[in-house]
């Protein structure tokens, strides 16, 4: 592919080639023609003469000799201890007296995951999915958190006083449901997390989307008590929905959720010093709204969740 400044393409270099070898132009005439230098017109004739059409391409600017090129046997160590020990490029870099950049270029060539991507405990590559359209699937989950007292917590006025307030501010459940493929969310801050307020949460959830064009399939939740109950299995059996759950102590199958609780937490829960828990409460609904409808994603190639739900303005009802 040439660049974009690039005076020829592919069937620029043919016509030139052809016109310098098949109808015998001098070089110069034929540069002056296609207003490239005489050494360029040269390379493309040379090239048409030995290899015909298929010589017009790009080459690779790959030299055929690499001498200063990391030696097999050092690349070999590089990917043993990256394998065995799962380190980065700079604690392997130290093990071996290398330099870091010399590992991390290894490491590249050699196509091996970030350690992101990889889960601990196996080393294997964590598999990554997408469900085809929304309503596949949808991951739920319930992520607690502190309560800000009256007068704000340790993030307001330090750990010392804050301290002495957190004890009677209490706990808050926030219940989730994010859709696996376009990742809309809906949430709501409750009191509990008993099998009553998970059933109810749903059928409001379920709603929500049904009110969004999304016919919910199937719902992913971990093995908490409350969707191990007869409610919650009764609940979505009522609706026609298969009821999944993550293997056990595999917090990753549930991923998209548990990336949701990340994200909540960093861009509302902890944002700002919050006085009071009335005050963090009544900014969540606009946050919430920035991330369906606002926030480009970067699992969406930058676009919010609604890119990619049917109706979820209500346009179509």
């Amino acid at each position: 592919m040439p660049h974009r400044n690039a005076p020829l393409t592919e069937t620029g270099r043919l016509r030139l080639a052809r016109c310098v070898v098949d109808d015998g132009w001098p070089l110069r005439r034929a540069a002056e023609r296609f207003q490239v230098s005489p050494t360029t017109a040269h390379r493309w004739a040379s090239r048409y003469r030995e290899l015909g059409e298929a010589g017009m391409s790009d080459h690779s600017s790959r030299p055929h000799h690499s001498p200063t090129r990391t030696p097999t046997r050092t690349e070999r160590r590089i990917i043993k201890v990256r394998v065995l020990r799962r380190w980065g490029p700079a604690r392997i870099a130290y093990l071996l007296g290398l330099n870091p950049a010399t590992v991390h270029r290894v490491l590249t060539r050699f196509g091996l995951a970030r350690l992101a991507h990889l889960d601990r405990a196996t080393n294997q590559v964590i598999r990554r999915y997408e469900h085809a359209a929304p309503g596949d699937l949808v991951h739920v989950d319930i992520k607690k958190l502190g309560n800000i007292p009256d007068g704000g917590g340790h993030r307001a006025l330090g750990r010392q006083a804050g301290r002495k307030n957190r004890a009677k501010a209490g706990m808050s459940f926030l219940h989730n449901a994010v859709d696996d493929h376009s990742r809309l969310a809906y949430s709501e801050i409750l009191t509990d997390e008993r099998k009553e307020t998970a059933a109810g949460f749903w059928q409001r959830a379920h709603t929500y989307f049904a009110e969004a064009g999304i016919t919910v399939q199937r719902v992913l939740t971990d093995n908490g008590a409350c969707y191990k109950s007869h409610l919650w299995r009764d609940t979505l059996a009522a609706a026609g929905i298969t009821h999944k759950r993550t293997r056990p102590y595999r917090p990753q199958t549930n991923g998209k959720v548990e990336r949701f609780n990340r994200t909540l937490l960093d861009e509302w829960a902890y944002a700002k010093p919050y006085r009071t828990e009335t005050e963090r409460r009544e900014a969540y609904l606009l946050w919430l709204h920035t991330y369906n409808h606002h926030r480009g994603h970067t699992a969406l190639k930058g676009q919010p969740p609604a890119s990619r739900v049917p109706n979820l303005t209500g346009q179509y009802t």
